[in-house]
């Protein structure tokens, strides 16, 4: 039992060596490279993206204030103040 203990040990060991000189190696260096160049590029198409969408959002805003400030304005010309009871206490003296 505890041979079989220290034969797994030793391979694991061994096992977790080659795996690091392959993780360290030109060829997976190169792998890492390209894969980060391919992710920065996502992340300048991703920016792209996010900054047309944002400055349509700025237009669509800007547009929604106007809309209701014409409409505010609107309803400000259209109220009309209610004059009546004026009109008869100044009658009745």
């Amino acid at each position: 039992m505890d041979m079989k203990k220290i034969g797994l040990f030793a391979a694991g060991v061994l096992f977790g060596t080659a795996g690091l000189k392959v993780l360290t190696s030109k060829d997976a260096k190169k792998a890492y490279a390209q894969t980060t160049a391919a992710a920065l590029r996502a992340k300048d198409s991703v920016m792209t993206t996010v900054t047309a969408v944002r400055e349509g959002a700025d237009d669509i805003y800007a547009e929604a204030q106007a809309i209701n400030d014409r409409r505010t304005q609107a309803e400000a010309e259209t109220v009309v103040e209610d004059t009546s009871e004026e009109t008869e206490e100044s009658q009745a003296e």
